[in-house]
C-alpha cells in the first residue's frame, strides 16, 4: 500500500509541472484566486488545487472589417483599418489582461471601430485621404490611452483603404489627371527654357570669343604697323644722312660723326676730309 501511495503521489507531483514558452507569461490561481505570476521556463503548480493560465505576449493583428463612415463634409466613405497590439510582459499587465477585461481581443476591435468613426467623422474627406500618417498616429494614441488599463500596448494602427463614393472617386481621378497634365506641361516648359538658356549661353560665348579674337587681331595689326613705321623712320634718317654726306663731300666739308648722327661742318680752305668720332 505504501508503494501504491508513493506512486500516486509521484504521478500527482509530475502532473504539477508546467513549461512556459518564451512567448508566454501567465498567472497561478489557487482555488480560483490569483496566487502568483507564471514565468517562462519550468513552473510547478499543485494539481487540483492550483491552475496555470497562460497569456501570449507576442504582437497580434486585429483586422477591422470595412465600415461606412460619414465625414464632416457629408461624404460616405468606406474605411478599412488594422490594429497591431500586444500584451505587455510584466506581471501587473498580465493580471490586468486577465482580470480587468473580459476579452481584450474582441473589445479592441470594437473600440477601434468606434474610435475610427469618431475621429474620421470629424474630418473632411480630403484630409482623411491626404493625412493618413497623422490619422494613424492619432488613432493609435487614443487606442493606447483606452487600453492602458487592460495591460495591452497598441503598437500601431494602419489605414488599409479609404474608398469614397463612386462619383467622388471619378471627380478625384479627373483632378489628379489634370494635375498630372499640368505638371507635365510645367516640366516641358522648364526643359525648353533650360534648352534656350543653353543656346543663349553658347551664342554669348561664341560672340565673346569672336570679340576677343578681333581685339587680338587689331592689337597685332597695330603692333605690326608701329614696327613698320619705326623701320621706315629709321631708314629715312639713314638716307638723309647719306644725302648730307654726299653733298658735304662735293663741297669739301668737314664731317663730324656723333651719337646723334652725321653733322657736316663746312670749313673753307680745308680740302682733306677729317672724321672726328665722339
Amino acid at each position: 500500500m505504501l508503494y501504491i501511495f508513493l506512486g500516486i503521489v509521484g504521478v500527482w507531483m509530475l502532473c504539477g509541472f508546467r513549461v512556459v514558452r518564451p512567448v508566454e507569461r501567465g498567472v497561478v490561481e489557487t482555488f480560483g484566486k490569483y496566487s502568483r505570476p507564471l514565468f517562462q521556463g519550468l513552473n510547478f503548480v499543485f494539481p487540483m488545487f492550483q491552475k496555470a493560465i497562460r497569456v501570449n505576449i507576442t504582437e497580434k493583428m486585429a483586422d477591422i472589417e470595412p465600415q461606412e463612415i460619414i465625414t464632416e463634409d457629408n461624404l460616405n466613405a468606406s474605411v478599412d483599418l488594422v490594429v497591431f497590439y500586444q500584451v505587455k510582459s510584466d506581471p501587473e499587465s498580465i493580471k490586468q489582461s486577465l482580470y480587468s477585461v473580459n476579452d481584450f481581443e474582441s473589445q479592441i476591435i470594437t473600440l477601434a471601430r468606434t474610435t475610427a468613426r469618431n475621429v474620421i467623422g470629424g474630418m473632411v474627406f480630403k484630409d482623411v485621404n491626404s493625412k493618413r500618417k497623422e490619422l494613424n498616429e492619432k488613432l493609435a494614441t487614443i487606442l493606447q490611452t483606452e487600453t492602458e488599463k487592460w495591460g495591452v500596448q497598441v503598437v500601431r494602427v494602419e489605414l488599409k483603404d479609404i474608398v469614397p463614393p463612386k462619383d467622388v472617386q471619378e471627380t478625384m481621378n479627373q483632378v489628379i489627371k489634370a494635375e498630372n497634365t499640368k505638371r507635365s506641361a510645367i516640366d516641358f516648359a522648364t526643359a525648353e527654357e533650360t534648352k534656350a538658356d543653353g543656346v543663349k549661353r553658347a551664342l554669348i560665348k561664341e560672340a565673346e570669343g569672336d570679340k576677343q579674337a578681333s581685339i587680338l587681331k587689331a592689337e597685332g595689326q597695330a603692333e605690326a604697323f608701329n614696327l613698320v613705321n619705326k623701320s621706315f623712320t629709321g631708314n629715312a634718317q639713314v638716307l638723309r644722312n647719306l644725302e648730307v654726306l654726299e653733298n658735304s663731300l662735293k663741297e669739301n666739308s668737314k664731317i663730324v660723326i656723333t651719337d646723334k648722327g652725321i653733322s657736316p661742318q663746312i670749313i673753307l680752305g680745308e680740302l682733306p676730309l677729317k672724321l672726328n668720332a665722339k
